[in-house]
């Protein structure tokens, strides 16, 4: 394949030169080649290495998350394309589902009602919602309230979303419960089970101590995983891994 320089793979795929440098400078995509002038030549590999970014921050992965994935010595591309496929495909359904209630939202919206904190929790099994809160509420009230804050700050569409987004993430990982909680593809799983957790606790930058203590706490009460004690150590394990490499 040919190779091509930063301004020209810039253009193909979208992003500035900018761009293409600052994931040089930090080592998420480096040229195949430098020449003696200082120029960057990006080849077939880089370009596929490229790609995978851009699916990762199309899923709003952090950049030392979608490094730490890409340069996994069991990092399958075509796996992780499959994924990908897939996550699109489920989005494009939840979009279809969306398209069809705003009609049923918009009188909401425009009413400027609040919504209640319990209708936060919406698209959550309803015993395992009622649980997480309560014990949420009795070991971290603060945390809890600033969480409800922050996602009371959502439009209907954006929590809507952001529920049906957690309960097939929670659907994909208990069909992987099988699965070494510490393989590529259960831990890209978990990628996105923590983005969206962080997304529930209202903070931009993830609490890896307060998230490892969620897993400790599936394990501990088997109300988190609907009384599947192997479920629970599979996920504390998976979490426990995740956080480690990303501290």
């Amino acid at each position: 394949m040919a190779q091509y320089a930063v301004k020209k793979l810039a253009e193909m795929a979208g992003v500035s030169v900018r761009t293409l440098h600052h994931y040089d400078r930090i080592g998420l995509l480096q040229p195949s080649v430098r020449t003696g002038a200082g120029y960057r030549l990006y080849g077939e590999k880089e370009l596929l290495r490229l790609q995978q970014i851009l699916f990762y921050k199309e899923m709003d992965f952090e950049l030392k998350t979608i490094a730490g994935l890409l340069d996994d010595a069991d990092f399958d591309m075509v796996a992780a394309l499959h994924h990908h496929k897939q996550n699109l495909l489920q989005r494009k359904e939840r979009i279809a589902t969306l398209l069809e209630t705003l009609d049923k939202t918009i009188d909401h919206l425009q009413n400027k009602q609040k919504m209640k904190p319990e209708d936060l929790y919406k698209g959550l099994p309803k015993e395992q919602a009622e649980a997480w809160r309560k014990e949420a509420m009795e070991r971290w009230p603060d945390q809890v309230k600033h969480s409800e804050e922050q996602l009371l700050k959502m439009n209907v569409e954006e929590f809507e979303t952001l529920g049906k987004d957690f309960a097939a993430n929670w659907e994909q990982l208990a069909a992987m419960a099988d699965k070494d909680p510490h393989s590529p593809e259960v831990q890209r799983l978990i990628a996105d089970h923590y983005h969206l957790i962080r997304q529930f606790w209202g903070k931009p930058e993830g609490d890896i101590a307060a998230y490892k203590g969620l897993g400790d706490l599936y394990v501990a009460d088997e109300r988190y995983t609907a009384g599947k004690p192997a479920f629970g150590l599979f996920l504390q394990k998976a979490m426990h891994y995740f956080a480690d490499r990303l501290g």
